[in-house]
């Protein structure tokens, strides 16, 4: 069940600018697998972007008409790694990269999935992942919508805030 939107949304931006500030935190179980999403499948996505996001709120893929959701999923800046546990989706990241900067534009786990130190492990491949695939720079943001552990897996990985921003809630996420 979803609580009250608080009244003002907090958002803070992180990044991390060299490889040597990462702290991975792998998991080494045979339950578990990343793949890339290599065929783009519209419902198999928002299925992952809704039963990922339904607790904090996320809306913006939901509504987003085909047309431009398929575009931005096909396009060759954009990645998506899913976990899969024991055979079952379980979360996804999905990178982005803007020139020599990647954005974790989306990440986490469906709520089955939480306190079993996946998160961890999911952030840490899809760093991994922008550093192999060229970042100089990656950068994320979460907002007080997000998970009580969200802000602190970020800076366990090794992100470092350089931005927070506040608003008035938008009605979108109320």
């Amino acid at each position: 069940m979803i609580a009250t939107a608080p009244d003002t949304l907090i958002t803070t931006y992180l990044e991390m600018t060299n490889p040597a500030q990462f702290k991975p935190s792998f998991n080494q179980n045979d339950n578990i697998r990343i793949e890339r999403m290599d065929e783009i499948d519209l419902s198999f996505y928002r299925y992952l972007y809704q039963s990922v996001g339904e607790d904090y709120r996320w809306r913006d893929r939901l509504v987003m008409p085909n047309s431009e959701l398929r575009a931005i999923l096909s396009s060759s800046n954009t990645h998506v790694f899913v976990l899969y546990v024991q055979g079952a989706p379980a979360g996804y990241v999905e990178l982005n990269q803007q020139g020599s900067s990647t954005e974790i534009a989306y990440f986490g786990l469906r709520s089955e999935y939480h306190g079993r130190g996946l998160g961890k492990h999911l952030l840490s491949v899809g760093i991994q992942k922008a550093w192999e695939l060229g970042a100089k720079r990656i950068w994320l943001h979460t907002c007080n919508l997000d998970g009580v552990h969200a802000l602190s897996n970020y800076r366990k990985r090794g992100f470092k805030p350089y931005m927070e921003e506040r608003e008035e809630m938008p009605e979108l996420y109320q």
